[in-house]
């Protein structure tokens, strides 16, 4: 896709803060803010903006833990990949959820509140399919850095 400069300049104000005044940038990028509000809503239209949402501290809300989860499938039909990617779109704890290359089939990024709840995950994302082979996990030390933002 090919964006205008101004295109570029709405989505680096919007990714540092999704609640920017329209009025700033349209002062940024030197249009009037009923075509900043256009550009909005058709970068939404066509899919560049996926959502707008709010970046919440796992701790704060009872999530001690996080852990990069590496799942290999038994069978890679496009079926049963698909169905594992709807169980893991469906499940609140998993944060990403990545296809990939390599050893594994699957990446995750999964929230726990302690270890015992982490088993509960285990038991219905893994232990309960039978089409997971094995899956690898690690804990997270520190959360380094934490962002979904583009390079513009």
């Amino acid at each position: 896709m090919d964006l205008s400069a101004a295109d570029q300049t709405i989505l680096r104000m919007l990714q540092e803060n999704s609640r920017e005044r329209l009025e700033a940038i349209a002062m940024e990028t030197g249009l009037s803010v009923a075509t900043v509000q256009r550009r909005i809503r058709n970068l939404k239209a066509d899919g560049t903006i996926m959502a707008e949402s709010a970046l919440i501290n796992p701790k704060s809300v009872g999530y001690a833990m996080t852990f990069l989860v590496f799942v290999e499938l038994e069978h890679e039909r496009i079926d049963q990949i698909d169905a594992f990617r709807r169980k893991a779109r469906a499940e609140p704890q998993v944060q990403q959820c990545y296809y990939i290359t390599g050893e594994a089939d699957f990446a995750i990024i999964a929230l726990a509140r302690d270890m015992e709840d982490y088993e509960h995950l285990t038991h219905r994302l893994f232990f309960k399919d039978s089409n997971v082979k094995r899956f690898r996990t690690s804990v997270v030390m520190d959360r380094t850095k934490v962002g979904a933002n583009v390079p513009l």
